[in-house]
């Protein structure tokens, strides 16, 4: 393996070693499932099946764990302000989540557990740390006494005398900077029973539980974003090590999607739900948008960017379509050197996407040229990179946001009808007749783009 990762908690880009030859263990921390998922939300999903579908084709087995937190404090709050139960409340908005997660083309995961499938193992997990010295009971609660772990504070940076957990309070805690693993019972809310008293788990202590109990007591790599690092991973590291685990080798965060240049949240209002934006949208550009940006990096979301980013995929799209076409079958081949490299540089997408269009300015040029096989074997390698991406245009996954095979080589001989009368009119410079063209085509739909090689034309994206 050449591909090296930045690791959060090391501070700096290492060499990716498997704890077990041959396959690979990642933990991603998934939804709360409180509400209807944005582009924020999704965001993680996309960048780290990027992540699993690099390293299944670098040659591992991946086992890839994606949590739903379908107890919380929010999912109570939301399904009480709404009248409904909190169990209907979380399994509707579950159900969104996978809907989103699925029209994007993420992967299944290879496991989704649901907290409150694991209440037994965290039960386990508290009986170890209180055994350990590490936690205490108090009142019916459950919390980690941060002070007895002299590392608290490594991933995130925190100094223990500046630590505030951000949490609902409780009672009986010894300083109030100790986390909560299990919050005693209240009216009205869902509980289970434990040694010390009935009650529901804090959100830290379900992630260690789910992640060992799945992948063992230590595992490659745990993502999630980077609003995640304090307190929740933090909190994670502290109970895992806490109990003896070795957990996570590997730390990696995501970036936010911002809004003027504030991270996207329900709380600012500025929220873009997937939904919606399928509607503005086809699936595939939108997830081509929200992938093309450095995983770590932040991803300022605007219109014009979206309009930029489905045009730029429609570029590659009409390639690989107009090769098939004219050459025959394309199958997926083998991604180049170059965009080898950038993902092996810790997932550089930005430049593993400047690979991808610089082949396809290739493979235009071959095959207008007429050297269709050199086309053909490029249109493999931008399927196979593509793929590695979740945007393969001519996987089946994307067939039905588009026009079917026949349909659109019936439609690619009428357009190039119009745009060989076009391009007639402009070299006569009958201007007039030459915009009454491309004024028709837009107006159905179609969009005309003039290149070097002649005027290409493609299916626009959904408008708002």
């Amino acid at each position: 393996m050449t591909l090296r990762l930045y690791d959060s908690a090391a501070r700096e880009v290492r060499d990716f070693v498997p704890l077990r030859p041959g396959t690979a263990s990642v933990y991603l921390c998934g939804a709360t499932v409180q509400g209807v998922p944005h582009i924020g939300h999704v965001r993680s999903g996309i960048a780290f099946d990027v992540l699993r579908r690099w390293l299944a084709y670098r040659g591992l087995d991946v086992l890839f764990v994606r949590n739903v937190t379908d107890i919380d404090d929010k999912i109570l709050n939301k399904a009480a302000e709404a009248g409904r139960p909190w169990w209907e409340w979380a399994a509707t908005h579950e159900r969104e989540f996978t809907r989103a997660y699925d029209a994007l083309g993420v992967l299944p995961p290879s496991a989704e557990p649901r907290a409150t499938g694991f209440i037994t193992q965290m039960v386990q997990y508290m009986e170890r740390l209180i055994e350990r010295g590490h936690a205490y009971a108090a009142d019916g609660n459950v919390y980690f006494d941060v002070r007895s772990l002299p590392d608290y504070g490594s991933l995130s940076g925190h100094r223990l005398e500046d630590v505030h957990q951000g949490e609902s309070a409780g009672t009986g805690k010894r300083d109030p900077r100790d986390f909560t693993l299990w919050k005693a019972t209240k009216p009205g809310e869902p509980s289970w029973p434990t040694p010390w008293g009935d009650g529901r788990p804090g959100w830290h202590l379900e992630c260690s539980a789910m992640a060992t109990s799945l992948l063992g007591a230590e595992f490659d790599i745990h993502c999630g974003g980077m609003d995640l690092i304090f307190p929740h991973h933090e909190n994670e590291i502290a109970q895992s090590h806490g109990a003896g685990d070795g957990f996570a080798r590997y730390w990696l965060h995501n970036g936010w999607v911002t809004m003027s240049g504030e991270k996207m949240s329900k709380s600012l209002g500025n929220v873009v739900a997937i939904p919606a934006m399928l509607e503005r949208a086809r699936a595939v550009e939108l997830r081509y948008y929200l992938g093309s940006a450095h995983y770590r990096s932040m991803l300022e979301y605007s219109d014009g960017a979206l309009a930029e980013a489905a045009a730029g995929y429609r570029r590659i799209e009409s390639f690989v379509r107009r090769v098939a076409e004219r050459v025959g079958d394309v199958e997926v081949g083998e991604v180049n050197d170059d965009f080898a490299a950038a993902l092996d540089d810790d997932l550089g997408v930005p430049a593993a996407l400047a690979a991808v269009h610089n082949a396809v300015r290739e493979g235009n040029t071959a095959l207008e040229s007429g050297d269709g096989g050199r086309a053909r074997q490029i249109a493999a390698q931008v399927r196979a990179m593509t793929a590695v991406l979740g945007t393969d245009p001519l996987d089946p996954h994307w067939a039905a946001e588009g026009v079917d095979d026949d349909a659109h080589a019936a439609l690619d001989v009428l357009v190039k009808a119009e745009l060989e009368r076009r391009a007639q009119a402009r070299a006569a410079k009958d201007w007039t007749t030459a915009d009454e063209v491309r004024d028709r085509l837009a107006a159905a739909g179609v969009e005309v783009t003039d290149t070097p090689d002649g005027a290409q034309w493609a299916l626009k994206s959904k408008e708002h």
